[in-house]
């Protein structure tokens, strides 16, 4: 990869295009200038893809990415890595739940001043769904 300089990706890029315009000159043949057209414009990409410097960008983000599946395969540092992750995730989850479960401290009010009270739910419905949520220590 390191001896590959610009003008040989711009020339696969053109050597892709010649291809792909081979192609689409025979699908416009067969299935009409729709097709074939579409296939040009699919056939040109490889080229832009040279010229611009993108193909090379591809490859080399295709290289770092093969790199990392491989030594993700095989090892073991990477592993535990996964494994320190995976417990980090359970402490988040279970963090959670205890926030559920644990009921919030009730606050002191000044003497003087008194609570207002919570209205009562009208709709028997949600009281039904109310008492549920006690039984099962969530409200």
């Amino acid at each position: 990869m390191g001896t590959v300089d610009a003008a040989t990706w711009q020339a696969l890029g053109l050597v892709l295009t010649l291809l792909g315009l081979v192609a689409s000159v025979v699908i416009w043949a067969r299935r009409g200038p729709a097709s074939g057209l579409r296939g040009v414009a699919w056939s040109l990409l490889p080229l832009a893809a040279g010229l611009t410097g993108v193909l090379r960008l591809g490859w080399e983000v295709t290289d770092a990415v093969v790199s990392w599946a491989t030594r993700l395969v095989f090892s073991p540092v990477v592993w535990l890595g996964i494994v320190v992750a995976g417990a980090s995730a359970a402490c988040f989850f279970v963090s959670s739940l205890l926030r559920r479960r644990t009921k919030p401290a009730k606050k002191s009010l000044p003497s003087g001043k008194k609570a207002a009270l919570p209205q009562k739910q009208t709709d028997p419905e949600l009281a039904e769904i109310e008492d549920l949520l006690r039984k099962h220590g969530i409200s």
